[in-house]
């Protein structure tokens, strides 16, 4: 497959020379471009390793359990819609979790 070096429109086969059909570009007499593209074989599969990784914010706020001031924070309605969510707590160090209630 060709392209014109003008405007990148597929250029289709008249006659002797091929010619553009959006422009007025004619490759008789021109250098022809010349595309050559190789379709190599498919990779071969690789396995995908699933790790879960916590992507919560870091606030600061005490462990209860280690004392550390550094832990990630969510929230989730675990009540009804007109109640207030619930903040859950997890520390950076020792992964112990807490709730904090509104």
């Amino acid at each position: 497959m060709d392209f014109c070096p003008k405007c990148g429109a597929v250029l289709f086969q008249k006659k002797e020379k091929e010619a553009c059909p959006r422009c007025s570009y004619s490759s008789k007499g021109k250098i022809k471009i010349i595309s050559s593209e190789k379709i190599e074989e498919k990779p071969e599969e690789l396995e995908v390793i699933k790790k879960e990784m916590e992507t919560f914010p870091i606030i600061v706020g005490k462990c209860k359990k280690c004392g550390n001031d550094k832990a990630y924070f969510w929230t989730a309605q675990t009540r009804s819609g007109d109640e207030a969510e619930t903040k859950f707590f997890k520390c950076t160090k020792c992964e112990f979790t807490w709730r904090e209630y509104r």
